[in-house]
Order: C-alpha cells, then sequence, then structure tokens
C-alpha cells in the first residue's frame, strides 16, 4: 500500500445518503478476482445513462468538481460485503471518503485497502458539502497524523477518529503482513528468550 500522512486536494460532493456497495460498484461487475479495471465502473449506473452516454448531472461527470477526495451523504458503504467497492474507489484514484457515518464492513475494506474512511459530524459533512459547491476549487487538507481534516480557505476544522493499529498502517504503507514483518526483530527475541 502506498503511505499515507497528509493530502491536499479538492473534493467531490456526492450529496446522497445511504449510498450502497451495488451502488458503487454493480454486481455485474464483480467477476473479476483483481483490482485492474474496477475504478471504470464506481458508480457505473449513475455515471451512465441506460444507453451508454454520460449522464452529466452526475457530480463525479461535472468538469468543475475534481480531486482525491469523496465527500458523501451518511451511511456510505451500507449493503453487501464486497471488498470490490473499496477497489473502484480506490482505482478511480480516491484516496479519501468523508462521510458522518460508514457500514463496518466497508470501513475494514476500505482501510486494508489504503482508502481512509473519515467520519466527521453531521453538521461538518453539510458544512463541507455547501463549501464544495459554492466553490468547487476549495481545498481541503486531511491530517492522519493528527487526525484533523481542515477546509483550507476558512481554517475551519474537525477531528476524526480512527484505530490506531489502522493508523500505524496506513502511515506507513502496511497491509497486515507487512505489519508482521516490521516486528520481525521483535518476534525472534521474544522466540529465542522462550524458547530456552
Amino acid at each position: 500500500m502506498e503511505k499515507f500522512t497528509t493530502l491536499t486536494s479538492r473534493a467531490i460532493p456526492l450529496d446522497i445518503a445511504n449510498v450502497d456497495t451495488d451502488q458503487i460498484i454493480p454486481a455485474r461487475f464483480l467477476k473479476a478476482t483483481d483490482k485492474k479495471g474496477f475504478g471504470d465502473n464506481v458508480f457505473r449506473d449513475w455515471r451512465y445513462n441506460k444507453e451508454g452516454s454520460e449522464n452529466v448531472e452526475f457530480t463525479l461527470n461535472q468538469p468543475k468538481y475534481a480531486g482525491n477526495i469523496l465527500v458523501a451523504g451518511d451511511n456510505f458503504g451500507c449493503g453487501s460485503s464486497r471488498e470490490h467497492a473499496a477497489w473502484a474507489l480506490v482505482g478511480y484514484g480516491f484516496k479519501v471518503i468523508v462521510s458522518s457515518f460508514f457500514a463496518d464492513i466497508f470501513k475494514g475494506n476500505a482501510l486494508n485497502n489504503g482508502l481512509l474512511p473519515l467520519q466527521v459530524s453531521e453538521d461538518f459533512l453539510q458544512h463541507l458539502i455547501s463549501e464544495i459547491k459554492a466553490d468547487p476549487k476549495v481545498k481541503l487538507r486531511v491530517d492522519l497524523r493528527n487526525q484533523k481534516i481542515r477546509i483550507n480557505s476558512s481554517k475551519r476544522f474537525e477531528s476524526f477518529e480512527i484505530d490506531a493499529y489502522k493508523k500505524t498502517c496506513m502511515i506507513n504503507g502496511y497491509d497486515d503482513i507487512d505489519y508482521l514483518l516490521s516486528k520481525k526483530e521483535m518476534i525472534t527475541a521474544f522466540e529465542n528468550a522462550t524458547s530456552r
């Protein structure tokens, strides 16, 4: 995984609550077992009309919005427990998803794939969405070490929580195996001390 400490980026608003994993990546695209190509089909049924033309009303298709941060409505990632949803979001280029609530399984899948699910209060979320809609060029700064998200132009910020183990993994670019390997010397020393 890529190391994550801070990110300053524009953001894309998705002011829709209860976005489930089938909306993130429709079931018909789940045939592959590697991560390649999933980003092409993220939000497929919202990004494209039935005949295949681009839906110009959908925010991801609007040129005024860009960035590596998706600011979504409440209860993001609900529904079935498909890791492909995290693969699709990462494949599209998102590094952070901001919401006021995440489904637990989605949250775990996101963290395991280097995608930061950043939970904020409902008030701060609505403020973010309003700021981005008013000025699509506004930038957000995510500081994982200090667990803060800030609106650069207004200096308004909010703290967020993250599991300490997952924070360590993201900062160092570790998956679970990399984390264990980083403790190899300690494990070997423990084994040597207890095997006598």
